[in-house]
């Protein structure tokens, strides 16, 4: 029996957080959506949620389209 490789693609968040210095909490959102490089941002790690798709690639490594199926 034949073998393919199947890519499984799975949707994610990577969190982050740093320390922003504001007069209220919607502010701090803000400033950090302004300019994000100013603050020192630590990873927290990835938060997988429901959704998963799978596709079948080629020899050379690329999704085959019609092969593509899953929760998308």
């Amino acid at each position: 029996m034949p073998k393919f490789r199947v890519l499984r693609r799975v949707d994610a968040y990577v969190d982050y957080v740093a320390e922003v210095e504001a007069e209220h909490v919607v502010e701090a959102a803000e400033l950090a959506r302004d300019d994000p490089d100013k603050y020192e941002w630590e990873e927290l790690g990835a938060v997988e949620f429901d959704a998963r798709g799978y596709v079948t690639l080629n020899g050379d490594g690329d999704e085959i389209d019609k092969t593509r199926c899953g929760d998308f």
